[in-house]
């Protein structure tokens, strides 16, 4: 085997607006990105760290540098998904393994993986938290038939009666990242279907959710601060209907596979989500998309400069990575 060496860059990458969600906004995206070369074979990933899960950029940096004797001396996936906890720097590391082993093959990753052949599919479009007004107007512009509304405080109904009102036609995923109030829950639940809502994610803070165990109305609640990893599933399955399954959580593409087939078996639904991030974090979160009930994976659209080969998006479509890119 050819020497291995493992390289990791910080790209701070501009976005073309703020992007607002009920802890605050970010106006940049900050991930890690590591190349991991053996002969003339490059593997990639990338991650972002995510204050939300106790995670800082010199603290993941930190991690992956720890790993980089191992990896060098040719850690295998299943080692490193031993050896680290599951989060950003994991996530990066077992990508950049996945993308390695593609390329040294000659094979693509979802043929690897036993995934199906991907193809294009539909993603939510985000529609960034403001005021009812200003979101209405977003919604306007904002591409394909699939709305996901950042909420998160009092205005939360008059925000989607809002978006409804300027896209009567679209789809509706609302998003309150722990924060919408709960005395508002089964207002919005009450009027959700008849404003185009088909799904509600993570009404309440991770550890305080017990009220949905007698969660009301008809329209499915998916887990996202809740969940990380397949050994969670059991205990959501209880309160939730759908779990939102991204790949920095799970510590890479290796366990998030394990968290779709737990989530599947246990008869919850599946989106397959994303952070704010180049198409590399993407791209591998592409090849799950066939098994999902619903992807978010519009993170590259809010950049101001994607990566290079990037993912191709169109009305609310995103087209699979080429091999240029990842996989």
């Amino acid at each position: 085997m050819a020497q291995r060496t493992l390289e990791i860059t910080h790209v701070s990458s501009n976005l073309n607006r703020a992007f607002t969600i009920s802890r605050g906004a970010k106006t940049s995206a900050e991930p890690l990105r590591v190349e991991l070369r053996e002969g003339s074979a490059i593997g990639r990933g990338e991650c972002v760290p995510y204050p939300r899960y106790g995670e800082t950029l010199p603290g993941v940096q930190a991690a992956l540098e720890e790993m980089k004797p191992r990896i060098e001396a040719g850690m295998t996936r299943e080692e490193l998904n031993a050896a680290m906890p599951a989060g950003a720097a994991r996530c990066a590391l077992d990508c950049a393994l996945w993308d390695l082993e593609a390329k040294l093959t000659g094979t693509p990753v979802w043929q690897l993986a036993g995934l199906p052949e991907p193809k294009p599919v539909e993603t939510a479009v985000t529609v960034s938290m403001d005021t009812p007004d200003a979101m209405g107007d977003a919604a306007k512009s904002t591409p394909g038939a699939l709305l996901k509304l950042k909420l998160g405080d009092p205005e939360d109904l008059a925000r989607i009666e809002a978006v409804h009102k300027a896209r009567p036609e679209a789809r509706l995923i609302v998003d309150a990242n722990e924060g919408l109030l709960p005395d508002q829950f089964p207002q919005i639940v009450k009027r959700a279907a008849s404003l185009g809502v088909v799904l509600i994610e993570q009404p309440f803070p991770a550890g305080k959710d017990d009220s949905l165990l007698r969660r009301p109305g008809p329209i499915a609640v998916c887990a996202d601060e809740s969940a990380h990893t397949s050994a969670e599933i059991q205990h959501l399955s209880r309160r939730y209907d759908a779990v939102n399954v991204k790949l920095d959580k799970t510590g890479g593409l290796t366990e998030a596979i394990r968290m779709v087939k737990a989530a599947r078996a246990s008869g919850m639904g599946v989106m397959i989500g994303c952070m704010v991030a180049s198409s590399l974090s993407m791209a591998p979160a592409m090849l799950l998309a066939s098994l999902a009930d619903a992807v978010d994976l519009d993170g590259p659209i809010w950049l101001v400069e994607d990566i290079e080969n990037g993912l191709v998006y169109s009305e609310g479509t995103v087209n699979p990575p080429t091999p240029e890119l990842w996989g």
